[in-house]
């Protein structure tokens, strides 16, 4: 007859003990698979990327939309500059309204010119003549709304 003890505790081990000894077995469940996706795992994939794309998409066409914008405005302003140069070059009084058509690679502008005395006075109420206050205004339509520009100015033209 062996006997075992616990050599730490020094305690009598069992002798012939009448309780099987079993050793813990695990309940093994059917395998399910690891290294596969399941169909909504996918589905919500596919839709986290199409809302990605659609919004991406609005996104360049803001950019396209705000682009061209921004070009119109950039030719509206040349041509609201060239005017202004051109009425500031001139040794005449400006004409007291006029209206021009022009045609760019945007559509129609029209550009109305209208000039008045400025009726400015100095501090001591004395009228200042010969200075008019020219207005330039464009007028185009994008996308079917209209917009328009304007800018103001003085011209100094003595008789």
């Amino acid at each position: 007859m062996e006997r075992w003890s616990n050599e730490i505790f020094n305690t009598p081990a069992l002798q012939h003990s009448n309780t099987p000894i079993m050793t813990a077995t695990r309940i093994r469940t059917p395998a399910r698979p690891v290294c596969g996706f399941a169909l909504y795992e996918v589905l919500l994939g596919v839709m986290i990327f199409a809302v990605g794309v659609i919004a991406l998409g609005r996104a360049v066409e803001n950019c396209l939309n705000a682009s061209t914008i921004s070009a119109e405005e950039s030719v509206v302003r040349q041509i609201l500059s060239d005017r202004m140069a051109v009425i500031q070059a001139a040794p005449v009084v400006p004409d007291a309204e006029k209206e021009f058509k022009i045609d760019s690679s945007y559509g129609k502008i029209t550009l109305i010119q209208t000039s008045a005395p400025a009726e400015l006075t100095e501090p001591d109420n004395t009228l200042v003549s010969g200075i008019n206050l020219v207005t330039l205004t464009a007028r185009w339509q994008h996308g079917g709304a209209p917009q328009s520009k304007q800018i103001q100015f003085y011209v100094y033209r003595s008789g």
